[in-house]
């Protein structure tokens, strides 16, 4: 006979989802396979990064990179390191110089000392050759060494402002790469180039015959693989509206389009090299990965036929990414689900799968956790609007009438919230909150056109889709309207201060985790990637100064009447501290309830476990005290 659930008020639930659980997950990316057959993945604990390689043969796992914290600098990260043979070269973050490493226990050797951000190298296939991508804050270019004899590296290619996936064709006669210049986003116009690798001249290579693949204005690219065997370059394009796969035969000079479904094959570039797909060991399938409304799923398409099948797992992972296979044709997988910490999965082609890795040091019960509803609503504006709902659940509680909402707002703002495991929506869940994460207009994953029309309206869009979706709940008797709160981090606490600006009274508490506060001075922080980026989501500036000030929090934020929570980085370079502590004096001037916390050590997005136990435990903290015990 099933347990009777005990009463309990939401938000007051006991959970198994700790503090000390969230903050201790490990993070995985940036999956390879070496020749041999070992799998290799960066591993992320609290602040530190490191490169562990994983011998299926012999059942243990190691660390490549011993106490080197790996990362790429460039852009948001990503492109943390390169694998040929038993060679691996690293990026040491921080000093963002290049290592030599062994897949057997040889210590690193630093093979750099003069660069200033590096990410993405890239050994050649058939000889010492590493090319990758450099940049000084302000020029950025493709580098070129000889690592059997390393000096000073030589720029390769260079003339753009930005730079991603650069690749070596097969035999070394030709090198793709993806470029975009200001003042456009990846997303939003890159461009694919192939050149022709010539080496007459001496060990340093020139380029010629560089031709445009595809791309272009208005149109984004991103993952540029050679085939195997030489014959093909693909990529993923969005020239149809959503990001499709693309072939281009190196010998006919023909491309055509592979992938149909109105879903995306590709995630926007935030960070270097992200993988969502692959050629089998034969090159006649790729293996790839398909995203739709927040989630993922695998597929193998045959060239030949153009026939996709989906390639269906039975764990309940409903996330899937950094994509690699072997020549074995084994598919490893970062996987993830609303159930389902993040682990490392090999796939074979008829869909068994092995857990390679946990997240997590215990196993934790399945039935702890809610698991996300794909919802969709119409704004009475017109417009279809997004997100994820997930309902209050605990295996042994229940509570009385309509639970409070914890509306989560995806950072970005052109990003989204996927059906991976969410730690934070899940330590709330399991204390009785119901959780809305909104991908409001103007979120990747829905199409080109649905992110397109945030532009110019960055702080008005969201803030509007974000109160429709909380109306939409209500109406459906799904939360209690009177106990809604928000949260977002980054560029989403700006959404938060910006509603609770433009909506006081509406919403009862707001959590900003290093939130935007001052348009106008975010244009000095500005790192080059998103230098005219503001210029896109809200229109030029000074010519657009009252637009600035109208959807800055700060140069409005007497209008705050409700409690808000801040934290903030005292490393953080793309929101300083100053734009927290700024609205923090307006908010004690104003008498209005709030909390401040800084973490001295921390930048954009914090990352020491003990922050993140500590964040947790001073969020419900505020949350009880403004939410659920007022």
């Amino acid at each position: 006979m099933p347990q009777k659930s005990l009463l309990e008020t939401y938000g007051l639930w006991p959970s198994q989802v700790s503090p000390e659980m969230t903050g201790n997950l490990l993070e995985f990316s940036e999956l390879t396979w070496t020749d041999s057959g070992c799998l290799l993945w960066k591993e992320r604990s609290s602040n530190q990064a490191s490169l562990q390689i994983w011998d299926p043969d012999q059942g243990e796992t190691r660390n490549l990179s011993r106490d080197i914290n790996i990362g790429g600098g460039i852009l948001y990260g990503g492109g943390s390191y390169t694998v040929r043979g038993d060679q691996v070269i690293l990026v040491e973050k921080g000093s963002n110089q290049l290592y030599l490493a062994s897949t057997h226990h040889q210590i690193p050797q630093k093979i750099t000392s003069t660069l200033t951000r590096s990410a993405t190298p890239q050994l050649s296939p058939v000889s010492q050759k590493l090319v990758f991508i450099h940049s000084d804050g302000e020029l950025d270019t493709v580098q070129h060494l000889d690592i059997s004899d390393p000096c000073l590296p030589k720029t390769l290619v260079s003339g753009a402002d930005f730079y991603n996936y650069p690749r070596w064709h097969p035999d070394e006669t030709h090198l793709a790469w993806i470029s975009w210049d200001h003042p456009h986003m990846p997303w939003d116009s890159s461009q694919l180039w192939l050149g022709d690798l010539d080496y007459q001249t001496g060990d340093f290579p020139t380029l010629n015959q560089i031709i445009p693949i595809a791309g272009g204005e208005g149109i984004s690219i991103v993952q540029s693989e050679f085939s195997p065997d030489g014959q093909y370059l693909t990529y993923v394009s969005d020239q149809s509206g959503w990001w499709q796969l693309h072939i281009y035969n190196l010998k006919s000079g023909e491309s055509r389009q592979l992938t149909s479904s109105r879903a995306d094959h590709g995630l926007p570039p935030w960070l270097q090299d992200q993988r969502s797909y692959g050629f089998c060991s034969d090159s006649q399938r790729i293996y790839f990965l398909r995203y739709q409304v927040g989630f993922a799923s695998l597929w193998q398409l045959e060239l030949e036929s153009g026939k996709e099948s989906q390639i269906y797992l039975d764990e309940g992972y409903t996330w899937l990414e950094s994509l690699a296979i072997n020549q074995e044709d084994q598919i490893a997988l970062v996987a993830s689900g609303g159930a389902l910490p993040q682990r490392i999965i090999c796939v074979s082609p008829a869909g068994e799968s092995e857990i390679v890795k946990h997240s997590t040091a215990k196993i934790l019960d399945r039935n702890l956790f809610s698991l996300p509803e794909a919802i969709s609503w119409n704004h009475p504006q017109g417009g279809e609007i997004h997100g994820l709902f997930y309902k209050p659940h605990h295996p042994s509680y229940q509570g009385q009438g309509k639970p409070p909402l914890i509306m989560i707002i995806h950072s970005g703002p052109t990003r989204q919230k996927w059906a991976e495991f969410q730690p934070r929506a899940q330590y709330f869940t399991s204390r009785g909150y119901a959780v809305l994460e909104i991908n409001y207009r103007g979120s990747t994953g829905y199409g080109r056109e649905y992110w397109e029309v945030l532009r110019g309206n960055w702080g008005d869009m969201d803030v509007i889709d974000c109160v429709s979706g909380a109306n939409y709940l209500h109406q459906q008797g799904w939360v209690d309207p009177e106990k809604i709160a928000l949260l977002g981090s980054s560029s989403g606490g700006l959404t938060v201060l910006q509603i609770l600006v433009l909506f006081p009274g509406i919403f009862k508490a707001g959590i900003s985790l290093y939130g935007i506060t001052n348009h106008i001075s975010l244009l000095d922080n500005s790192p080059k990637f998103e230098r005219h980026y503001s210029s896109w989501l809200l229109g030029p500036y000074p010519e657009m100064a009252e637009v600035y000030r109208a959807r800055s929090p700060l140069f409005n934020s007497g209008q705050i009447i409700d409690p808000v929570v801040i934290f903030q980085g005292g490393e953080d370079p793309i929101v300083p501290q100053d734009q927290a502590e700024e609205i923090v004096k307006v908010l004690k001037n104003n008498g209005v309830p709030h909390e401040y916390h800084l973490y001295p050590e921390e930048g954009h997005g914090f990352k020491k476990t003990e922050n993140v136990i500590d964040l947790y435990q001073k969020v419900e903290t505020f949350l009880r005290k403004y939410l659920i015990e007022e």
